[in-house]
C-alpha cells in the first residue's frame, strides 16, 4: 500500500464520491434487463434440476445405489454430508424427498461429472419401494441440491472425527470417506459403524476397501445380531465410542432416532460439548416414539382446509402421520426438504384448529410459534384444521 499523505489519502474518498456521482449521472434511466451475478448464481445452483439414471447397483442384499448424471452436464458444488431433494409424483402422491449423497464431491467436478445415492429397503415403504421397483437406468428424475448443514468445516470442527451411523446412515460418512481417499479432504476418520448382521452391511465392501487403502480412514463394524461375527459385537455402546476416540475429537452422527437418543445419551455422559457432537437432519419417526405425543389422539382421523391463495381443498388426514404427508398424499405440492422439522421449507400458517408439532428438530423461529406458524413435516393434527401453505 502506498501512502501519499494525511490529506491525499483521506481527500481520496471524495474522488470517489465524485467518480461516483458521475457514473449515476450518465447511467441509463431504466433498470438493466440482465443481471450476471444473478445468471451465474442461478446456473451454479438451479432450482431445478433433470437428472438421468445411468446406473444402478446392488450394494448389499437390501440396499442399491443409484448413479445420475445431470441433463445439462453441470452438478452444483456440495460438501460430503449434504443431500439432493427428489421431486417425485407417484400414483396420486406429489411429494419431495430428501437422500444424502453418497458419492464424493471430487466426482462431480471430473470429465464425467455424476452423483450417486443409497436407499435401503428392509421393510416396505412408500419412496424406496418406488425406487426398488420402477427406477431404471434411463429413468429420468428431477431433483434439486444440494442441501444441509450436515457436512465437515474446519473452521468448527476437529481434525479428528468419529463418525457414529446405524444402517443406511452410512451414506454421508461413505461420501466423506471417498473424498480423503482421493486426497481432497485431509481429515482423520473413523466410523464407528452399526449393523444387525454381517450379511447386509451398506456399502460394506466398500467401507472395507477404503479402510485398507487409506491410513486415513478407519471402519469399525458392530454387529447387534451376529453371533459368529469376530470384531465388535452388541449396540453401539459409550465403551466403543471411547475405545476408537482419540484427543480432540468431533463427533458426527447419521442413524436412526431411536439409536440417536442413546448415542446423544452417551455424548453427554462422555462431557462431549455441544458444539463437537453434530448430527444430520433425522426424519420423523413413528408416533410412539415422539416425546409428548398424545397416544389417545392416534387413531383418531380429521379434516384439513387446505389454502392456498384463493383455492381451497378440503383433505383428510390421520392424526398419527404429518400434516405434509396427508398434503402430498392429495396431490397437494408442498416443498419439503429435510423431512425433520428444521429447515423450514414447508412453513406454512395454521389458521384455525390444534396441531401437536414434534420436539424433534423443531427449527421454528420464536416469532413463528407465537404467530401459528408451522412446519408441515413435523406438525400432527389434532383437531379439524384450516391452514394455509405456500403457493408452488
Amino acid at each position: 500500500m502506498k501512502i501519499e499523505s494525511f490529506l491525499k489519502d483521506v481527500g481520496g474518498a471524495s474522488r470517489v464520491t465524485s467518480a461516483r456521482r458521475e457514473k449515476f449521472r450518465k447511467g441509463s434511466p431504466l433498470p438493466e434487463p440482465e443481471d450476471p451475478i444473478r445468471a451465474l448464481s442461478d446456473a451454479l445452483h438451479p432450482d431445478k434440476m433433470r437428472f438421468i439414471v445411468t446406473d444402478v447397483r446392488d450394494v448389499s442384499p437390501t440396499s442399491k445405489t443409484w448413479r445420475l448424471r445431470s441433463t445439462d452436464g453441470h452438478i452444483p458444488i456440495f460438501q460430503s454430508g449434504q443431500y439432493v431433494c427428489f421431486h417425485l409424483q407417484i400414483g396420486d402422491s406429489v411429494l419431495n424427498r430428501p437422500y444424502s449423497i453418497s458419492s464424493a464431491p471430487f466426482e462431480s467436478k471430473c470429465d464425467n461429472p455424476f452423483i450417486e445415492v443409497t436407499i435401503r429397503r428392509n421393510r416396505p415403504y412408500f419412496v424406496p419401494d418406488y425406487f426398488f421397483d420402477h427406477v431404471k437406468v434411463g429413468e429420468v428424475l428431477w431433483g434439486s441440491m444440494p442441501f444441509g448443514t450436515f457436512y465437515y468445516e474446519p473452521l468448527r470442527d476437529s481434525k479428528n472425527v468419529v463418525a457414529i451411523a446405524g444402517g443406511s446412515g452410512i451414506t454421508p460418512f461413505l461420501s466423506m470417506a471417498r473424498e480423503i481417499a482421493a486426497g481432497w479432504l485431509d481429515v482423520n476418520l473413523t466410523i464407528i459403524y452399526g449393523s444387525v448382521h454381517s450379511s447386509d452391511i451398506v456399502c460394506g465392501r466398500e467401507l472395507d476397501e477404503i479402510d485398507r487403502k487409506c491410513d486415513k480412514v478407519r471402519v469399525v463394524h458392530v454387529m447387534s445380531d451376529d453371533p459368529d461375527w469376530q470384531g465388535e459385537k452388541g449396540f453401539v455402546n459409550r465403551e466403543i465410542i471411547e475405545k476408537y476416540s482419540g484427543e480432540d475429537t468431533t463427533y458426527m452422527f447419521c442413524g436412526p432416532y431411536a439409536m440417536y437418543t442413546f448415542v446423544e445419551k452417551i455424548m453427554k455422559e462422555m462431557g462431549v460439548p455441544a458444539g463437537r457432537f453434530r448430527k444430520d437432519a433425522i426424519a420423523q419417526p413413528d408416533v410412539s416414539l415422539i416425546p409428548g405425543y398424545p397416544s389417545d389422539k392416534k387413531e383418531e382421523v380429521y379434516t384439513i382446509k387446505v389454502m392456498r391463495g384463493i383455492h381451497e381443498d378440503i383433505i383428510q388426514a390421520a392424526a398419527s402421520e404429518p400434516v405434509a404427508v396427508a398434503v402430498e398424499r392429495a396431490g397437494i405440492a408442498l416443498d419439503t426438504h429435510c423431512r425433520g422439522g428444521e429447515c423450514g421449507m414447508c412453513r406454512s400458517q395454521l389458521l384455525e384448529g390444534e396441531i401437536f408439532v414434534s420436539p424433534i428438530g423443531d427449527g421454528r423461529r420464536r416469532m413463528d410459534k407465537e404467530l401459528g406458524w408451522f412446519h408441515a413435516c413435523s406438525a400432527y393434527p389434532m383437531s379439524d384444521l384450516v391452514i394455509k401453505i405456500p403457493i408452488l
